[in-house]
């Protein structure tokens, strides 16, 4: 696993911070121009460890990040977007391999009449292998929620969810 500094020294976003506040800090960091970082890695995964079959995983930001990434090397056999903001584009169906994008029913940051509108794009356009999950009641950052911020009611769908990712990468890579 190699987990790249996308934000070259700057802070990451944290769930502590002031989501009022996430809009602003999200039009500092475009996760269309990481290109370069990610032919790095590559390349480094390749050359110096061998990899032969890679997969991707993003959260938030990276899951962001993970979408631009499946839509641009075909290198990545598998990717799992975790609630990554959707961007209203043509190109949001143009996958090159198989992508779990994995949402909350009650993300205040991705309605979902914008996870719908990728499910339509991807029904029409796509032609890889995808799935759209949407775990019921749930909130941004679910699946990676520290275990003492995990409510017993939510449980169920953060394991749902740890797993669906884990069966999807066993699958494909």
């Amino acid at each position: 696993a190699i987990c790249p500094d996308f934000f070259a020294g700057r802070e990451a976003w944290k769930p502590s911070n002031d989501w009022s506040k996430f809009d602003d800090w999200l039009k500092t960091r475009d996760a269309r121009k990481i290109n370069k970082e990610a032919v790095a890695v590559l390349k480094y995964l390749k050359e110096r460890c061998g990899a032969k079959k890679l997969g991707v995983v993003g959260f938030c930001w990276g899951g962001i990040a993970v979408h631009h990434l499946m839509m641009t090397y075909a290198e990545f056999k598998a990717g799992v977007s975790l609630y990554g903001l959707i961007k209203d584009s043509d190109d949001i169906s143009n996958l090159l391999n198989p992508t779990f994008f994995i949402f909350a029913e009650k993300d205040d940051f991705i309605p979902l009449h914008q996870v719908n509108l990728l499910e339509h794009k991807l029904k029409k356009n796509c032609k890889v292998n995808y799935e759209v999950k949407i775990y019921p009641g749930q909130t941004h950052g679910f699946v990676h929620r520290r275990r003492e911020d995990i409510n017993p009611q939510d449980k169920p769908y953060i394991e749902e969810g740890r797993k669906d990712m884990i069966s999807w990468l066993n699958e494909y890579v």
